[in-house]
């Protein structure tokens, strides 16, 4: 799946895959593959730029760690974050259902 198709929901996938533990970028990138069943592939210049505007906002929060020896950013979500994303999954919801009564087939006119 292209970078540009998740226009608009790339946030919430990012909070999503946050929810339960703080990961470094490449673990977020991994971990979006790994629930998507290999369908979303991020560049890394698509997530950065994302999670350094989802810092910026106050749902996510970084500090520095040592991970395997190196030094990385580790990212978590904040409360305003856990909210937010909560928010998210209720408008995903009602949108899905209306694309999907939209595109239900229907009688012919």
């Amino acid at each position: 799946m292209k970078a540009d198709a998740l226009r608009g929901h790339l946030d919430a996938l990012i909070m999503a895959v946050l929810e339960s533990e703080p990961l470094h970028g490449y673990a977020i990138t991994e971990a979006l593959r790994q629930r998507s069943g290999g369908a979303l592939e991020l560049p890394t210049g698509t997530l950065y730029p994302a999670l350094r505007r989802l810092e910026r906002t106050g749902y996510l929060r970084s500090r520095w760690s040592t991970v395997g020896g190196r030094r990385r950013r580790t990212y978590e979500l904040t409360d305003a974050g856990a909210r937010a994303l909560a928010t998210e999954r209720t408008a995903w919801r009602e949108f899905t259902g209306v694309v999907e009564e939209v595109l239900r087939p229907g009688p012919a006119h």
